[in-house]
C-alpha cells in the first residue's frame, strides 16, 4: 500500500487507484483487474436486483398519489423487506413511507381489507390533536403484476373524519382492475382550517394490506389410449371402440 502525501487526499476509486482512510491516515491501493464472485455473492446480487426492481414498481405506483414526504431511508427499508421476503410480498404489510409516524397514532383500531376488496375503518374514538379538527383519510390501492413488471390498475379514494366526535365506522369500496398483487396504502393527515399539516408527526402513510393474485386453476389433458382401454376393460369386460379418449385431470 502507498501513503498519500499530497495536501489533497481522497477516498474511493480514481482511475485504477483506490483511496482509503485508516486511523486518520490516507493510503492508496490498486484496483483489482478481475473480480471473482462466489456462488453465494452471485445469488445475493441476484436477490438484491430482484428486490430493487419490485421496490421501484411499488414506490412509483404510489408516489403520484402520496402527499407524504417520505423519509430518506424508505427505499433501503423497503428493499430490505423484499430481499428477506423472497416471493412473499405480504411481508411488506405494515411498511411506513414515513417511519416517524404510523397510522396507529390516529386510528387506535386498525382498518381492514375485506375479501370483496372493501376498506373497512371500524367505529372508534378519534382523538383531537392540537389545532387539527379533521383527519384526511386517503386509500391508495394499486395492482402490480410482478411477472411482467407492470402496474395493471389503481384507485384512490379520499374522505375526512372529524376529530373529537363519535365515529361510527366507514366502508370504502375499491375498484382496481387488472391482474396481479393488490397493495393497499392508507394515508392519514391532520387537517387545519388553513390546510394540511406539514409536520411529519401528523402525517402517516402505511401499507396496510397486500393481497396476492388469485390462483388460476389449470386443466391438463393427458391422452393414454392403452391405459384407458385397460381401465374400461376391467370395468365392463369389453374392449372400447374408441381408444383415443382423453382423461382430463385437475391440477
Amino acid at each position: 500500500m502507498a501513503k498519500q502525501q499530497s495536501f489533497i487526499t481522497f477516498t474511493g476509486k480514481l482511475g485504477q487507484q483506490i483511496g482509503y482512510e485508516r486511523n486518520g491516515k490516507y493510503f492508496l491501493r490498486s484496483a483489482p483487474t478481475i473480480v471473482r464472485q462466489t456462488i453465494a455473492t452471485r445469488n445475493a446480487a441476484r436477490r438484491f436486483g430482484t428486490a430493487s426492481r419490485k421496490s421501484r414498481l411499488i414506490r412509483h405506483a404510489c408516489y403520484h398519489e402520496l402527499n407524504v414526504r417520505c423519509d430518506s431511508s424508505h427505499i433501503n427499508r423497503l428493499n430490505s423487506l423484499l430481499i428477506g421476503a423472497t416471493n412473499d410480498h405480504t411481508a411488506i404489510t405494515g411498511f411506513r413511507f414515513n417511519q416517524h409516524t404510523g397510522i396507529g397514532r390516529f386510528l387506535a383500531i386498525a382498518p381492514t381489507l375485506s375479501r370483496q376488496e372493501e376498506l373497512h375503518i371500524p367505529a372508534q374514538e378519534i382523538s383531537q390533536y392540537g389545532r387539527f379538527d379533521t383527519l384526511e383519510i386517503k386509500a391508495i390501492a394499486v395492482r402490480i403484476d410482478f411477472d411482467t413488471r407492470r402496474v395493471t390498475g389503481s384507485d384512490a379514494v379520499v374522505t375526512t373524519i372529524h376529530t373529537g366526535k363519535p365515529f361510527g365506522g366507514l366502508t370504502i369500496p375499491l375498484f382496481v382492475p387488472g391482474e396481479g398483487t393488490l397493495i393497499l396504502t392508507l394515508q392519514v393527515r391532520g387537517m387545519r382550517k388553513d390546510g394540511p399539516s406539514c409536520d411529519q408527526r401528523y402525517i402517516a402513510a402505511d401499507i396496510i394490506a397486500v393481497r396476492p393474485p388469485k390462483t388460476i386453476k389449470r386443466f391438463k389433458t393427458h391422452t393414454h389410449p392403452q391405459r384407458l382401454s385397460k381401465r374400461l376393460q376391467t370395468a365392463s369386460g369389453a374392449t372400447p371402440a374408441h381408444r383415443s379418449q382423453a382423461i382430463v385431470q385437475l391440477e
